[in-house]
């Protein structure tokens, strides 16, 4: 895999856009921390990461851990990459976002089956807008774990795909990744939109199956490789796999080129 714009298992730049740091409310999760996220990249030949702050959410007012986001990572700046939470849903929303996209943010996260935000709500449809106008990306979340292991607590479901592609569908100018999707819902969400709508739609490949499925490659001949990115889901998620699953590729599709957030983040 050779790209400017690309990602390979070989590439000296190299972004993982779906990592973590702070803990989960459901369960332990070993070393959340911003410093061994940095050894974990430095570890597995990744440049470079886009980190969220996993409790915030599950806040209603995700500013306290926004700020802590950017405290945590700010010594690792070279490296991390804070991605803040955004609720469209709290008030003075509008201006957090500008002050995120003042400060150089790539993106901002949103959480709509934690917030009991449905398909067709308003609130985050004029979020992408605001994303889309504001020049960053939209980062959604798909799941944190598999619905067989969920605390009995956590009662959100997962992010649909009628509620990806309304999103999609919102704008125009925004650019949207959605992480932890698996080969089910991507075909779902993409083969329902049109082709200008899936240009603004992208996926990572952290809940992507590698062999023995192949779902990895299936997705690379159908929609595309320029539709997916690198992510992991550290820490809730083992980091060596998306580079195994890069590895494991079939011969006809091992050549093929994985789309980077220097694609994926708007020009601003």
């Amino acid at each position: 895999m050779t790209s400017d714009h690309g990602l390979s298992t070989s590439r000296s730049t190299l972004t993982d856009v779906n990592t973590f740091i702070g803990p989960y409310p459901f369960r332990h999760v070993p070393h959340p921390e911003p410093d061994i996220l940095v050894k974990v990249l430095a570890r597995d030949a990744v440049q470079r990461a886009w980190v969220g702050h996993l409790p915030s959410a599950f806040y209603r007012d995700p500013s306290h851990g926004n700020l802590e986001l950017f405290a945590a990572t700010e010594a690792h700046s070279a490296i991390l990459s804070p991605v803040p939470t955004v609720r469209p849903d709290w008030p003075k929303w509008e201006t957090a976002l500008a002050e995120y996209v003042a400060l150089g943010v790539p993106a901002v996260r949103a959480y709509p089956p934690q917030w009991g935000m449905g398909p067709q709500d308003s609130r985050m449809q004029s979020l992408a807008i605001a994303c889309g106008e504001a020049g960053v990306a939209l980062l959604l979340t798909v799941r944190f774990e598999d619905l067989r292991q969920r605390h009995h607590l956590d009662s959100a479901g997962d992010l649909t795909g009628a509620a990806i592609r309304a999103i999609a569908r919102a704008s125009k100018q925004a650019h949207i990744l959605v992480t932890a999707a698996g080969r089910a819902t991507i075909e779902e969400a993409h083969w329902g939109l049109t082709p200008d709508e899936r240009s603004r739609l992208w996926w990572d490949i952290s809940w992507i199956w590698g062999p023995p499925d192949d779902d990895l490659a299936h997705l690379i001949r159908t929609i595309g490789s320029d539709r997916l990115a690198y992510g992991s889901g550290w820490p809730l998620r083992l980091s060596q796999t998306p580079r195994a699953n890069l590895d494991l590729l079939p011969a006809d599709v091992a050549d093929s080129v994985l789309a980077s957030t220097e694609t994926i983040a708007p020009r601003r």
